[in-house]
């Protein structure tokens, strides 16, 4: 709290600083009662569980403050564990995952998965399900994220949507990466431009004897592009 108190000093007009009734001194030297830096910024990250130990779960596990509980394939969701359940599996195993999900569980599940898996929530009863669109790339397990920033989207396209999408957008904030919480309509929006994205880079990159993704976007740019272009339209 002490900390708060000083930074709301700090937004008082400079003249504020210099009044006689209230002088600058008085305001640091009744504030400044923790070892904190000011200028310190504390994010808090919800304890989840985290289902599925490959390079996601494992970065986003490592983005938590060890109160996390990670379930590996065939291990069924805790029940009593009160927070987001983040799904990073393989689109396969979103059925199994939901099998060994409690049922009053299902509203705290939040799919991290690429593509458009709309059809199957609804399926299921999840049309208003916690979706993440994830624009960070682990190469390999253990290693640091890097954010799919761009010089169009220089502030990232990672978003999150439904009720825990706060809690994801702070949890991967305080692992370095951006995320933005959107509505649903804004949220659609972005997945159809990630699915075109997805399978014009793809084909692209199948035509090409399956080359990356990188080698898609180096070398074959403006090919990708024009099929961009003509899904989108």
């Amino acid at each position: 709290m002490a900390t708060s108190l000083s930074f709301s000093a700090l937004t008082y007009p400079l003249s504020s600083f210099t009044s006689k009734t209230t002088p600058f001194t008085f305001r640091i030297c009744a504030t400044m009662s923790s070892p904190i830096p000011p200028a310190t910024t504390i994010t808090r990250v919800a304890p989840s569980v985290i289902v599925g130990g490959g390079r996601v779960g494992r970065a986003l596990l490592d983005m938590g403050t060890g109160q996390d509980i990670l379930v590996r394939r065939g291990e069924p969701v805790p029940f009593d564990f009160q927070g987001p359940i983040l799904v990073c599996t393989r689109n396969d195993d979103l059925e199994a995952v939901l099998q060994s999900t409690p049922p009053s569980r299902w509203n705290d599940l939040v799919f991290f998965q690429n593509g458009m898996i709309e059809p199957w929530l609804d399926s299921k009863g999840l049309s208003d399900a916690n979706q993440v669109l994830a624009y960070f790339a682990v190469s390999k397990l253990g290693e640091t994220p890097i954010d799919g920033k761009t010089d169009t989207n220089p502030e990232g396209l990672t978003a999150a949507y439904g009720k825990w999408a706060a809690a994801v957008a702070e949890r991967l904030h305080a692992g370095g990466l951006s995320c933005k919480v959107l509505g649903k309509e804004a949220f659609q929006k972005q997945m159809l431009e990630k699915l075109i994205w997805i399978c014009s880079v793809m084909l692209v990159g199948a035509r090409h004897g399956g080359v990356s993704v990188g080698v898609v976007e180096k070398e074959f740019r403006s090919e990708d592009a024009a099929l961009h272009h003509h899904m989108k339209f």
